[in-house]
């Protein structure tokens, strides 16, 4: 028998697109573990309860690699060359370790100001008054600026790179996944064979170094220009969105920190619990039987960790459908948990509390200028986002 889908699993008339979390908060006072059907992906375990998504996150029974699946016969459309998120230690760690001197605290806060000029600049763009996506105008353009910087991307190039990146986080149809899989391929051979040409200092510049070194192979190194690219923008966005969303949809939370700008961090750490823009951590796939919260899991199976589930466990988090900005939000997953806790959470973090503090103070006015009831969610298996966010700016 066929597993139920969430959209099957959702009451009539509900639309667990727009608002998923009654659907998750309902499997998850049936049972921490449920079979579901992800369209297609094929069958899963989904994990809902706080406990068992921790559990699930340090298990090293469970594994990232994608050839511990049953069904694994080949990594053509999952991801670009082999990266951090789809490999298990010793690989994960070499890969991760590459990187994470990139992302130390205080390499990130000396990114303070840079981040600072550019939504400063972002917000000078605007009108004064009237209207605007901050979607399209704020939220994404910031990030995008950011991670290009850090990982070397000229600024003549960063166009159409977002494009392909939400085709594959968010497809729209295999097919155009896949077109966009190789014509983001091709534009990281490109841009890495064009370090290697001219050696820099960036990210990439490090990476392609690594490579030639021998330390990196080839696949791998496109992998992780591919995870940084994506990851270190598409997760921003969802947070910086959700985090005005949330505000403005709560005005009382709106005014206490117009009140207050220095809940901002408070303000962003609740949305990460509230609507983590990511939704679901990245399959895991059993290596061999094993018990999860009372449910077996045969060897070969995957298993997929619902952070947005876990982080409004009302056994954690008391009344947890209520945006609340002076909640303590400690345990909260909204960047994971484990050996796979989000490398780059620190800079999301920078990033979205300086875009909310210069938005306030630029526009402390500011309100929707749609009902939220006709907002957008691009929603794929493992990410959330808003895609438009019309605000009044005067």
């Amino acid at each position: 028998m066929t597993a139920p889908t969430l959209d099957e699993l959702a009451p009539a008339g509900h639309d667990p697109v727009a608002d998923p979390y009654a659907v998750l908060a309902a499997l998850r006072a049936a049972g921490a573990v449920h079979r579901v059907l992800v369209p297609g992906s094929g069958e899963t375990w989904l994990v809902v309860s706080r406990d068992a998504a921790r559990a699930a996150l340090t298990d090293p029974r469970l594994r990232n690699d994608i050839r511990h699946s049953a069904s694994w016969q080949t990594d053509g459309g999952h991801a670009i060359g082999r990266n951090m998120v789809q490999s298990d230690p010793p690989q994960h760690t070499r890969l991760r370790r590459l990187v994470a001197g990139h992302f130390t605290p205080g390499r990130i806060a000396a990114l303070r100001p840079r981040v600072e000029r550019v939504a400063d600049a972002l917000l000078d763009a605007l009108p004064r008054r009237g209207t605007a996506d901050l979607v399209d105008r704020y939220a994404l353009p910031l990030p995008v600026t950011v991670i290009c910087d850090l990982l070397g991307v000229p600024e003549a190039d960063r166009g159409g790179f977002h494009a392909w990146s939400q085709e594959l986080v968010v497809p729209g149809s295999a097919e155009a996944a896949s077109a966009a899989a190789g014509e983001l391929t091709g534009y990281l051979t490109d841009l890495t064979d064009r370090k290697r040409r001219s050696p820099d200092d960036t990210l990439l510049g490090d990476l392609v170094a690594a490579a030639d070194s021998g330390v990196l192979t080839p696949e791998e190194l496109l992998g992780m220009a591919f995870l940084i690219l994506v990851a270190g923008h598409e997760t921003t966005v969802g947070l910086v969105s959700a985090t005005v969303h949330s505000l403005l949809t709560h005005p009382d939370q709106l005014d206490r920190l117009r009140a207050d700008p220095g809940l901002t961090e408070d303000a962003v750490e609740e949305s990460l619990r509230f609507h983590s823009p990511v939704h679901s951590a990245a399959y895991r796939f059993a290596a061999e039987p094993l018990d999860l919260a009372g449910t077996r899991i045969a060897a070969g199976d995957s298993v997929l960790v619902s952070l947005a589930a876990a982080s409004r466990d009302p056994g954690h988090f008391p009344d947890p459908d209520r945006f609340d900005i002076g909640r303590r939000t400690t345990g909260h997953l909204g960047f994971g948990h484990g050996l796979h806790h989000c490398l780059g959470a620190p800079l999301a973090r920078l990033e979205a509390a300086v875009a909310v503090r210069l938005l306030l103070r630029r526009h402390p006015s500011l309100a929707p200028a749609a009902d939220p009831a006709t907002l957008t969610w691009r929603t794929g298996t493992l990410l959330r986002g808003l895609a438009e966010l019309p605000v009044r700016l005067g």
